[in-house]
Protein backbone atom coordinates (compact mmCIF):
# COMPACT_ATOMS: atom_id res chain seq x y z
CA UNK A 1 0.00 0.00 0.00
CA UNK A 2 1.30 3.14 -0.95
CA UNK A 3 0.86 5.79 1.96
CA UNK A 4 0.46 9.48 1.04
CA UNK A 5 2.67 11.72 1.96
CA UNK A 6 1.25 15.02 4.00
CA UNK A 7 2.66 18.17 3.33
CA UNK A 8 4.74 19.28 6.55
CA UNK A 9 4.87 22.92 8.08
CA UNK A 10 8.16 24.43 8.01
CA UNK A 11 9.40 25.45 11.72
CA UNK A 12 10.76 28.84 9.92
CA UNK A 13 7.94 29.25 7.44
CA UNK A 14 6.51 32.46 9.18
CA UNK A 15 9.64 34.59 9.14
CA UNK A 16 10.78 32.96 5.95
CA UNK A 17 7.59 34.25 4.08
CA UNK A 18 8.54 37.82 5.11
CA UNK A 19 11.65 37.56 3.18
CA UNK A 20 10.24 35.84 0.57
CA UNK A 21 7.59 38.66 0.39
CA UNK A 22 10.90 41.30 0.54
CA UNK A 23 12.43 39.36 -2.45
CA UNK A 24 9.42 39.40 -4.00
CA UNK A 25 9.27 43.54 -4.11
CA UNK A 26 12.70 44.38 -4.14
CA UNK A 27 15.79 43.92 -6.62
CA UNK A 28 18.76 41.68 -6.61
CA UNK A 29 21.14 43.15 -4.53
CA UNK A 30 24.51 41.11 -2.82
CA UNK A 31 21.95 40.64 0.43
CA UNK A 32 18.90 39.49 -1.49
CA UNK A 33 20.64 36.93 -3.87
CA UNK A 34 22.36 35.56 -0.86
CA UNK A 35 19.17 35.27 0.96
CA UNK A 36 17.58 33.84 -2.36
CA UNK A 37 19.91 30.99 -2.38
CA UNK A 38 19.77 30.41 1.60
CA UNK A 39 16.17 29.93 0.98
CA UNK A 40 16.09 27.99 -2.31
CA UNK A 41 18.61 25.70 -0.16
CA UNK A 42 16.45 25.54 2.98
CA UNK A 43 13.30 24.74 1.13
CA UNK A 44 14.96 22.52 -2.16
CA UNK A 45 12.99 18.93 -1.22
CA UNK A 46 11.16 20.58 1.66
CA UNK A 47 7.73 18.03 1.83
CA UNK A 48 5.78 21.23 2.35
CA UNK A 49 5.66 25.50 2.14
CA UNK A 50 4.48 24.76 -1.19
CA UNK A 51 3.82 29.06 -1.33
CA UNK A 52 7.40 29.97 -0.43
CA UNK A 53 8.89 27.29 -3.01
CA UNK A 54 6.44 28.63 -5.74
CA UNK A 55 7.31 32.38 -4.71
CA UNK A 56 11.07 31.59 -4.45
CA UNK A 57 11.06 30.27 -8.22
CA UNK A 58 9.17 33.49 -9.00
CA UNK A 59 11.30 36.09 -7.61
CA UNK A 60 14.91 33.37 -9.54
CA UNK A 61 12.51 33.81 -12.65
CA UNK A 62 12.12 37.56 -12.23
CA UNK A 63 15.57 38.29 -11.79
CA UNK A 64 16.48 36.14 -14.41
CA UNK A 65 18.59 33.92 -13.15
CA UNK A 66 18.84 29.87 -12.62
CA UNK A 67 19.82 28.08 -9.77
CA UNK A 68 23.48 27.67 -11.21
CA UNK A 69 23.86 31.77 -11.86
CA UNK A 70 22.73 31.99 -8.60
CA UNK A 71 24.53 30.37 -7.07
CA UNK A 72 27.84 31.07 -8.93
CA UNK A 73 26.84 34.94 -7.92
CA UNK A 74 27.01 34.23 -4.46
CA UNK A 75 29.65 32.06 -4.05
CA UNK A 76 31.58 35.33 -5.59
CA UNK A 77 29.61 37.74 -2.93
CA UNK A 78 30.56 35.71 -0.42
CA UNK A 79 34.15 35.29 -1.35
CA UNK A 80 34.70 38.88 -1.24
CA UNK A 81 32.61 40.41 1.40
CA UNK A 82 30.79 39.45 4.82
CA UNK A 83 26.86 40.03 3.67
CA UNK A 84 25.46 38.81 7.16
CA UNK A 85 27.82 41.66 9.06
CA UNK A 86 25.97 42.03 12.23
CA UNK A 87 23.46 39.62 11.30
CA UNK A 88 24.04 36.77 13.12
CA UNK A 89 26.83 36.06 11.16
CA UNK A 90 28.35 33.36 13.19
CA UNK A 91 25.57 31.47 12.80
CA UNK A 92 24.49 28.88 10.36
CA UNK A 93 21.30 28.97 8.93
CA UNK A 94 21.29 26.42 5.82
CA UNK A 95 18.28 24.48 7.02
Amino acid sequence: MAETQKDQQHPLWSSDRQIVNTLLAETPTDYNLSELARLRTRYRGFPGARDIQADLDKVLKKWQLTDETLNAKTRQIHAEAQVYKGRGSKRDDWS
